[in-house]
C-alpha cells in the first residue's frame, strides 16, 4: 500500500540506474574471468617445466588475471545500482555515462594495440637469434589471449552502455 503512494524515479534516474546495474554486472564477468584464468593457470604453473612455453603463458596469464580482477573489484565497488550519490542531478548522470563509454571505448583500442603486441611476440620467437624463444611465445600467446577477450569484452560493454 505504501509503495503507491511514492513518486516513481524521474526517468533519468532509473535510465542511470540501469547502466550501473549493466556495468556491475559486465564487471562481474570481468571478475569471474579473472577468477577462471587465476585458478587455471595458477594451477597449470608450478606442474609444467620452466623451459616449455606453457610456463610462460601461464604466468603472463596470473599477472594478467591479478590486474583483471583488481579493475573489476574497484570497478563494482564504484557503481551505484541503488542509489546515486547525495546532489547527483541528471547532468551528472549524463556525464558519468558518457565518461564510462568513453573509457570502455579507449580500452578497445589499447586491446587492439595489446594484439599487435602479441604478434610481434610470436613473430620475434620465430627468430633464429631470439633469446628465449619459448618465453616470447608463451607471453605473446597470453597476450593474444587476454587482448582478444578484452577487446571483445569492451566493444560489447561499450555498446550495450550506450544503448
Amino acid at each position: 500500500m505504501l509503495l503507491s503512494v511514492l513518486p516513481a524515479a524521474p526517468a533519468w534516474l532509473a535510465a542511470y540506474q540501469h547502466h550501473e546495474m549493466l556495468l556491475g554486472r559486465g564487471l562481474a564477468i570481468l571478475g569471474a574471468w579473472a577468477l577462471l584464468n587465476l585458478t587455471a593457470s595458477g594451477y597449470q604453473l608450478p606442474r609444467v617445466d620452466r623451459r616449455e612455453w606453457h610456463h610462460h603463458f601461464h604466468l603472463m596469464n596470473c599477472a594478467w588475471a591479478f590486474i583483471n580482477a583488481v579493475l573489476a573489484a574497484v570497478g563494482i565497488l564504484r557503481t551505484h545500482p541503488g542509489h546515486p550519490p547525495a546532489g547527483f542531478s541528471a547532468a551528472a548522470a549524463l556525464a558519468d555515462r558518457h565518461f564510462t563509454g568513453q573509457v570502455f571505448l579507449f580500452n578497445a583500442a589499447l586491446d587492439v594495440g595489446y594484439l599487435l603486441v602479441a604478434l610481434w611476440l610470436l613473430n620475434r620467437a620465430t627468430y633464429p637469434s631470439a633469446r628465449r624463444p619459448e618465453r616470447l611465445y608463451g607471453y605473446g600467446r597470453s597476450v593474444q589471449l587476454q587482448g582478444a577477450f578484452l577487446l571483445v569484452f569492451d566493444v560489447v560493454m561499450w555498446w550495450l552502455l550506450g544503448r
